[in-house]
């Protein structure tokens, strides 16, 4: 089934004296007919082909059975009860429950449902997408997402009543709700209300702080902090748990480095926001407060993190006070409870957990369930106990209570998955970058699986934004693995693993670091005997699209298959959608020589070769994703079929419809779509695509 053909355009652009022609640039426009039918045509194209593969059926079946295991999220204290989030395996989106006990479940005595986002839509496709509880314990300020959109509408419900209240707010985006000392009210984060038809590519500019007083209109919000002369700062709000401040934290874009003012409610309604730490030359988390002594978690001279006293009165570094210093590991993020921090760290991209005082004391290290992932840990100051989830590439999610008091942690809910933990095994190894640097990855198999050279290897990365890949279970790995196949998760420079130098050292100019971190790891996999380049398949989302779509163009000889999930792939344009702007500070902008020359030599889209044989590639994105546009996948879709050696393997796009960047999809539809990756990328790494003979299903 040869791939539709896409009609071309004559569009050159001109950047530094550089002509570069975008011959498909009016798959740009969402809304035409044409592309509706371009994208019509192309599921067609991509379905009617998984359809005559063999296996999809197993991998579905099987993967629906590993999904469908009861789990619940981390609780939230709120006065005398929990809230916490409910499913019972197959529902598309979880339910919110409030208990008398963290432990407690459905069906038990003292628990109800207080929110079901799945009676909010008939596909599944309303997702909760925030929510904050005020300090009385009275409401539940929450915010609903359609279709994975961005864009947020919040409400705020009694969480006596389970009524909602009239309260209700329309575009806002990239925000949470604070909750001021008397619970009247909170402080929000939105944009103007855009153009509805082109509400999904909008450029996002002017973000503003609000705040709402419950039992009033959105059009009488007052406006807390704008900042008209700064267009692309990103303006988040938060009021401290004693009443006296709001802090107020601004940011441009992605940049982890951010500026904090300060308005001192003591001084009244009418006090100015005045600056605090706003020379924007590091990052600076506030963590806690006493009077005007604030507790911060800062990289200001301390690449992993360090935290600090500041008096807002004496905010000069040099009069600072070290509470706990920049160690070896990075801190990935601190809680304070009582006069105690419970401080994250990671180790080789692996959590430690250590509880120091604010007078700088060691009070011991916590004891986790094994080697993986701890997250969670909030609540408010004075709570006795917190709660955190902890799992592994083969330890379900589960939900454990620290006492806040003791330091003692006990475990309490563990998931009942079906399949056997203790078949398989996680392995840490390091392979070597072209400049040197060891790069980590976690390498999960069924145990006593040996080097035979043949074995199929799901390769998976992402390598940017600080953000760091941990040990995580996933049903999709444990399907992926029962059916014989390797799964290995990269940390590659650019992520957050080892602190701000290695995120720098995958950014702007330096972002090829990443890609040759990523085909070092799937070279070591090959070079140590566990596979060869016709059974690597490599994946990743979002930037990590973006990584499978620079390196299938820069060794396309190295990957049998290939799968990038909603990928940002025309580097020379991603700034002009929505908050594409945002991400100039990992990638650079085209407006700087050197940047430009730096993003065209690795731009997916800019680097396809006509007659090349790349491997077998499924492309896969949402019509309503308003992060990464769907442009970008359409486009790079259109250019690969172009370009595909005539007896290459096929390149598919599947466009999901009513789906957005992933947050907040139903479960039917990931199951669904995790099932079309196994299959296609099994028939790939089988040779189905070249003549052989192939299964493509589960072993």
């Amino acid at each position: 089934m040869p791939a539709p053909g896409t009609r071309t355009v004559d569009q050159v652009d001109l950047h530094h004296g550089v002509e570069v022609a975008d011959p498909y640039r009016w798959l740009e426009d969402a809304i035409s007919e044409e592309t509706k039918a371009w994208v019509e045509t192309q599921n067609e194209h991509t379905f009617g082909i998984l359809r005559t593969l063999s296996g999809r059926d197993q991998w579905l079946d099987r993967l629906r059975t590993l999904w469908n295991y009861e789990r619940f999220g981390i609780p939230t204290r709120v006065g005398a009860n929990y809230l916490l989030s409910h499913n019972t395996g197959l529902q598309n989106q979880a339910v919110v429950l409030v208990a008398t006990t963290p432990s407690s479940g459905p069906g038990e005595s003292g628990v109800r449902v207080l929110l079901d986002p799945n009676t909010l839509s008939d596909d599944g496709t309303v997702a909760l997408a925030g929510a904050g509880t005020s300090p009385d314990g009275r409401y539940l300020a929450y915010a609903l997402a359609s279709a994975g959109s961005d864009w947020q509408e919040w409400k705020v419900r009694d969480i006596a009543t389970g009524d909602d209240l009239p309260d209700h707010i329309r575009w806002a985006k990239f925000t949470g709700a604070s909750w001021n000392a008397d619970s009247t009210g909170f402080a929000y984060s939105r944009y103007d209300a855009p153009d509805e038809n082109t509400a999904y590519q909008q450029v996002n500019v002017h973000h503003k702080l609000y705040f709402h007083r419950l039992g009033t209109a959105q059009s009488d919000d007052v406006l807390l902090h704008a900042t008209p002369d700064q267009p692309y700062w990103n303006i988040g709000g938060e009021f401290t748990e004693d009443g006296r401040w709001l802090v107020v934290s601004t940011h441009e874009g992605t940049d982890p480095r951010n500026r904090l003012f300060l308005k001192d409610l003591a001084a009244g309604t009418d006090a100015a926001v005045e600056p605090f730490l706003a020379d924007g030359d590091a990052s600076y988390e506030i963590l806690g407060s006493d009077g005007a002594t604030f507790w911060i978690l800062t990289d200001k001279h301390a690449p992993n993190k360090r935290i600090v006293a500041v008096d807002r009165d004496r905010p000069a570094p040099e009069a600072w006070t070290t509470v706990l210093a920049e160690g070896d590991d990075a801190i990935q993020g601190a809680s304070l409870f009582g006069d105690t921090f419970v401080v994250r760290l990671l180790h080789h991209a692996r959590t430690v957990v250590r509880r120091v005082g604010t007078d700088g004391s060691d009070r011991g290290t916590l004891e986790l369930p094994g080697i993986g992932t701890a997250t969670g840990f909030a609540g408010r100051r004075d709570d006795p106990e917190t709660f955190f989830a902890f799992t592994s590439y083969t330890f379900p999610t589960s939900i454990c209570r620290l006492d806040n008091i003791t330091g003692r942690t006990e475990v309490l809910r563990v998931p009942d998955v079906p399949f056997d933990p203790d078949a398989f095994q996680t392995t840490q190894v390091f392979a070597t970058s072209k400049d040197g640097t060891r790069v980590p990855m976690f390498v999960t198999c069924r145990k006593g699986l040996d080097p035979t050279g043949d074995h199929r290897v799901y390769l998976y990365g992402y390598g940017g934004f600080d953000i760091p890949l941990t040990p995580g279970f996933s049903p999709a790995a444990i399907a992926w693995m029962e059916a014989g196949g390797i799964y290995v998760v990269a940390n590659l420079r650019g992520g957050g693993e080892y602190g701000e130098a290695w995120h720098l050292a995958g950014t702007r100019t330096n972002k090829q670091n990443v890609f040759d971190d990523f085909i070092a790891c799937a070279e070591w996999l090959v070079s140590e005997g566990w596979t060869r380049p016709g059974r690597i398949a490599i994946a990743g989302g979002s930037n990590g699209g973006l990584l499978v779509g620079a390196c299938m163009t820069q060794r396309p000889d190295l990957y049998g298959a290939a799968v990038p999930e909603e990928g940002v792939l025309d580097m020379l344009r991603f700034s002009k959608f929505t908050i594409g702007w945002a991400w100039e500070s990992d990638y650079g902008s085209v407006e700087n020589e050197d940047e430009f020359k730096a993003l065209l030599a690795y731009s997916p889209y800019h680097n396809l070769k006509s007659g090349t044989r790349y491997p077998a590639t499924l492309i896969t994105t949402s019509d309503h994703d308003d992060r990464v546009v769907p442009a970008h996948s359409y486009k790079f879709a259109a250019a690969l079929q172009a370009a595909q050696h005539p007896d290459g393997p096929p390149t598919l796009i599947r466009v999901e419809v009513r789906a957005g960047h992933g947050a907040g999809k139903p479960v039917s539809k990931i199951v669904e779509e995790q099932a079309d990756v196994f299959t296609f990328v099994n028939h790939a790494l089988a040779g189905g695509f070249d003549g052989a003979d192939s299964n493509g299903g589960l072993r």
